[in-house]
């Protein structure tokens, strides 16, 4: 007996094809304690976690340590006044202290917001006043702790409580981990805190077309319906080593690095390492001998541009993708060098896994999958009339019985009416559109809204926008996508000058390096096109469906990609 199978079954057809699953959610379930300290309880010396640094650094972790070390972080964060509902900010990038923060906040019954390193100090200061959070852990590195602070500072003047404590090394006015683990070491929990079901435990901020990002709640439930991601899109068994390239600030990392992984009693191997070169990652998956791989179409890309005959992949037995279109020929070329083949998953930060190739299954080409047995999911025209196969429209989930489907989000913080209309008329709207062939194969099309997906992360034009507008010379602006070779799409930014000033490569560059500095070096806006007008609707707002729908003409005739 599996721990995973107390909380999940199969149904299965004659012919071995999934059906459907049940989940059993009980009223008090906490992954932390009923699972990984189950783990430890069972076996302490299973392993759990493989960890290596950006020095080379190769640190392991047993079920039996992560619950040693989670419970004095647990002590630890609860001397700095986090308990039961606490929100405490996570900017650990692939620090293993992520790992041990995030068992200890589930613990203690506090709701974790894990968020990227690369967010500027305003994106921090306007999380914490949405998600009201007290408590922040921030690696020293990369300049992360220095926007810390100059966020406190900002948000302090607005009497909010709100302390920092530095991870890696000591950081001035910063409380600092090791020291305060230190002065819990040996302490054990006395009591289990008691989690409801329906409680927060996660918010993750995600990007809107419009206005500030919105905090996504996940309940306790959530990690269950990722036993369904790991089993049947990684392909993973007990005791295999799984990698899955994702920053802990992001919900990728949920999906393929700690709760699923877990509940199969998977070794999770995480890589911390500042920027990707292809042959070291390569060297890592193959000399450690990952087993199960999940990244972005991005890493793969850099991937198959070296020579994968040079490495042992006797090991790797599964392989997957998501965040954006897979290229075939990129799929192909690193089925046919390494006899793994790659398969596509599907899914939103406010949701589980919606849509794979599960394993076994032989991709369809240019197909993201069948949807997954916990979800019944259709297309629907934009009245909400589902419509038949072939035929394009919003990708949608149905729920069966009445009620959330488990893994779905219970709410966006302080923001019901939106929730309500991503539930209008009964479904979850995904706002994705989508096309589904007579054999349940979906086809994905894009985004109803202006979200850019840009090698993984989800940008908010309007956050681009805002930035751009700082700069005197920009009159108007709009922020889209733009098709790329390697990135799937890039920010492209169309910009109206105010009278005389020029569109230079000096400006291009002024204006590129202000998102860089105030924004995320991911939102920075890699084309940048000066012209004389925006087109606009009917209301007098920018039309940027518009500048996608003339670039794409352009590349009908010309494919002039970047």
């Amino acid at each position: 007996m599996h721990i995973y199978e107390d909380y999940y079954r199969e149904i299965r057809s004659e012919d071995g094809e999934i059906t459907g699953i049940e989940t059993t959610v009980p009223p008090h379930f906490n992954f932390a304690y009923d699972v990984v300290d189950r783990f430890a309880a069972d076996d302490p010396t299973k392993p759990a976690l493989v960890h290596k640094a950006i020095d080379g650094t190769l640190t392991e972790f047993s079920f039996g340590e992560l619950k040693r070390l989670s419970d004095e972080a647990a002590t630890a964060l609860r001397r700095v006044g986090v308990n039961r509902g606490t929100a405490v900010m996570l900017l650990l990038k692939r620090r293993y202290e992520f790992w041990i923060a995030m068992l200890a906040l589930h613990k203690l019954g506090a709701i974790a917001v894990p968020t990227s390193h690369m967010v500027s100090a305003e994106d921090i200061a306007q999380r914490v006043r949405i998600a009201d959070v007290r408590v922040i852990l921030c690696v020293n590195s990369e300049h992360i702790c220095e926007k810390v602070a100059k966020a406190l500072t900002e948000v302090r003047t607005e009497k909010r409580t709100v302390s920092a404590v530095a991870v890696g090394s000591r950081f001035e006015g910063f409380a600092y981990w090791d020291e305060l683990t230190e002065g819990a070491r040996g302490a054990g929990l006395s009591e289990r805190v008691t989690t409801d079901a329906d409680d927060a435990m996660l918010y993750y901020f995600t990007s809107g077309t419009n206005g500030a990002p919105k905090a996504v709640i996940h309940d306790w439930s959530y990690p269950i319906a990722h036993i369904y991601t790991a089993k049947n899109w990684h392909g993973i068994t007990d005791g295999d080593l799984h990698l899955t390239v994702a920053d802990s600030g992001w919900a990728k990392t949920a999906w393929g690095k700690l709760y699923g992984q877990w509940f199969l009693g998977a070794r999770i191997l995480v890589y911390d390492y500042d920027r990707f070169y292809a042959g070291e990652f390569l060297s890592l998956l193959t000399e450690l001998k990952v087993n199960t791989f999940c990244a972005p179409p991005t890493i793969y890309k850099y991937m198959v541009m070296e020579d994968l005959s040079r490495y042992d992949w006797s090991a790797l037995r599964c392989a997957a993708t998501a965040g954006e279109p897979m290229p075939t020929a990129v799929a192909g070329n690193f089925a046919e060098m390494t006899g793994v083949t790659v398969r596509d998953g599907f899914g939103q930060t406010e949701t589980a896994l919606q849509i794979c190739t599960p394993v076994g299954c032989r991709p369809v080409p240019g197909s993201i999958g069948k949807a997954s047995p916990l979800y019944h999911m259709g297309i629907a025209d934009e009245q909400g009339n589902l419509l038949p196969d072939g035929e394009e429209g919003e990708l949608v989930i149905m729920p069966e019985g009445g009620g959330r489907p488990i893994g779905i989000f219970c709410g966006y913080l302080g923001d019901e009416e939106r929730y309500r209309e991503v539930w209008k008329g009964g479904v979850y709207h995904t706002g994705d559109r989508a096309r589904r062939d007579a054999e349940g194969n979906f086809f994905f099309v894009g985004r109803n809204d202006d979200v850019i997906k840009s090698s993984g992360y989800r940008i908010g034009p309007s956050e681009v926008e805002d930035l751009l507008m700082h700069n005197p010379a920009v009159k108007f602006c709009a922020v889209t996508g733009y098709p790329s070779r390697t990135r799937g799409t890039v920010v492209k930014a169309s910009i109206v000058l105010k009278e005389g000033f020029d569109g230079d490569q000096r400006l291009t560059t002024e204006l590129q390096d202000y998102v860089k500095k105030n924004g995320a070096l991911y939102k920075y806006p890699r084309m940048v096109v000066y012209v004389d007008d925006l087109p606009r609707t009917s209301s007098g707002k920018i039309n940027r469906a518009a500048i996608r729908r003339a670039d794409e003409d352009k590349l009908r005739q010309t494919d002039n990609r970047i």
